[in-house]
């Protein structure tokens, strides 16, 4: 499995497949990769994103107005894996794209284009028995999302079931840019080291080097996310893989290295 963290925190970079097209997500990526990205989640655009603020919505519709569908996704996960084994690979999706395709089809290609994981945002651990097996089949790892309002049975479930790391959301809320990074973050990745020793990724509103050094004192990676879309939603035609990468090599300084 390609997903681990060599530097702390490590950093994980979301992007809307697709956004605005195909091509630019290859080079986006690849720029990220290069850039210090350690794992990629490839966000595979939906009609209906209810967890995601207005800067993913609008990428959802711009990908899906180029006509990208979970399929395109999973054939960009191959051809990054086939230029940069090294970099982790999660898809990462509402349950119903993945539904559409065919549980058992989703898990079988992800696993042969090189994907590591699998992050289904509305997948909740309580209902998850069927969608567990496959991905075990498959040695795809589960990744489940951890919250400030989860109970510790609940937190205990996630910890359990979940591999390569656990997602700890930063807020209760919507994704989003944010000024300061919530105390709320802190509290559940010391409330999680209670149940698991996989790495911690704390998500939702990191955005500044600033929130990059903070989490590095209590968690183990940043998911970066709303962040990235923005940039390459303002980027001029061909520039958005170059300021991605600049963005990421700010956010390196203040990170502590292990």
């Amino acid at each position: 499995m390609a997903i681990k963290f060599n530097q702390k925190p490590g950093l994980v970079i979301y992007l809307t497949a697709g956004d605005p097209d195909l091509a630019t997500s290859r080079d986006v990526a690849l720029a990220a990769i290069d850039a210090g990205a350690e794992v990629l989640e490839l966000g595979v655009p939906f009609s209906d994103p209810v967890a995601d603020g207005p800067v993913i919505q609008r990428a959802s519709e711009r990908a899906l107005a180029q006509g990208t569908r979970l399929q395109d996704v999973l054939v960009l996960a191959a051809e990054l894996h086939a230029l940069r084994p090294s970099a982790g690979l999660v898809i990462f999706s509402y349950f119903n794209p993945v539904l559409r395709m065919g549980l058992e089809r989703f898990c079988a290609q992800a696993a042969n284009c090189g994907v590591d994981g699998v992050l289904a945002t509305d997948m909740i651990v309580e209902e998850a028995d069927e969608y567990l097996a496959q991905l075990h089949h498959h040695a795809l790892a589960p990744i489940f999302l951890a919250a400030p309002t989860s109970t510790d049975q609940r937190l205990k479930m996630i910890a359990n079931v979940s591999s390569a790391f656990v997602y700890a959301i930063s807020r209760v809320g919507i994704t989003g840019e944010q000024q300061k990074l919530a105390a709320d973050a802190r509290r559940l990745v010391e409330r999680l080291r209670r149940f698991t020793q996989l790495p911690i990724a704390v998500g939702f509103g990191i955005s500044t080097p600033e929130h990059v050094s903070a989490v590095g004192e209590f968690a183990d990676a940043a998911v970066i996310g709303s962040a990235i879309v923005s940039l390459i939603e303002k980027a001029r035609p061909g520039k958005a893989p170059a300021d991605v990468a600049a963005f990421l090599q700010g956010l390196r300084p203040v990170a502590v290295q292990k």
